[in-house]
């Protein structure tokens, strides 16, 4: 049974400069954040039922969230089985990988020639808030994100946009899996620095070089903790 609470849906959690149109995309929001923070956790069932008392909406908008949340594979129908939670095969991980690591630094480049001053002033802003000592890694996760929000939006390619907030949700989604307990979020945070100073320069070449190490290294990480769990002895 599912939590009675409805969830909250974060600033970090949606796209920049949007708000939720519909019902639809709230209720696509609020089990994407779900599924991203293992709330729903890979391979747990998905009752429509269930999701309407829970997030006190309609049939309608849960089924088109649920639609969409197929489309982008964190919800799989297995036919006469019903819905699940989708988990994130080791074989996927440089499908997804690769992805980000192309399309990144791609909306950088664009980002580099149309962002504005006012948009790399947010990205100042939001860099001086990982000072704060008393932030965990998962508020830096958020502030990573919020970064990468504000170059997407830069781009000014919606289309971009939006492949990449869903392929940065899957990324997160990892870090929830893998790294959560480990890894260190402030040194990824860090490179933002130089990612925005080249972003302040127009230099579309450094910033894309930039940003797809940021990407490789996330990646890296990633791999080592995928590797380290499938050879504990209990993974055996």
């Amino acid at each position: 049974m599912y939590p009675a609470q409805v969830p909250t849906i974060d600033d970090h959690a949606l796209p920049p400069d949007t708000e939720p149109e519909s019902l639809g995309q709230q209720a696509y929001m609020a089990l994407r954040q779900k599924i991203v923070r293992l709330d729903f956790a890979p391979g747990d069932v998905l009752r429509e039922d269930e999701l309407r008392v829970m997030l006190g909406i309609g049939r309608t908008p849960i089924r088109e969230a649920l639609q969409r949340l197929q489309r982008e594979h964190f919800v799989t129908v297995i036919p006469r089985r019903g819905m699940f939670v989708s988990g994130i095969e080791v074989s996927e991980l440089s499908m997804l990988f690769e992805t980000r690591a192309v399309l990144e630094p791609y909306a950088a480049r664009l980002a580099a020639l149309r962002g504005t001053s006012e948009q790399w002033d947010d990205m100042e802003v939001t860099l001086a808030r990982t000072a704060d000592p008393s932030l965990d890694d998962e508020d830096q996760l958020a502030l990573d994100r919020r970064c990468h929000e504000i170059i997407w939006a830069a781009s000014g390619n919606r289309f971009l946009l939006d492949t990449l907030d869903m392929l940065y949700a899957q990324s997160d989604r990892l870090w929830h899996l893998y790294l959560a307990d480990v890894a260190d979020m402030q040194h990824a945070v860090d490179e933002h620095q130089a990612i925005l100073a080249s972003l302040r320069a127009s230099d579309g070449d450094a910033v894309a070089d930039l940003l797809e190490t940021h990407v490789r290294g996330f990646d890296t990480q990633i791999r080592s903790a995928v590797t380290a769990r499938l050879e504990a002895p209990l993974a055996q």
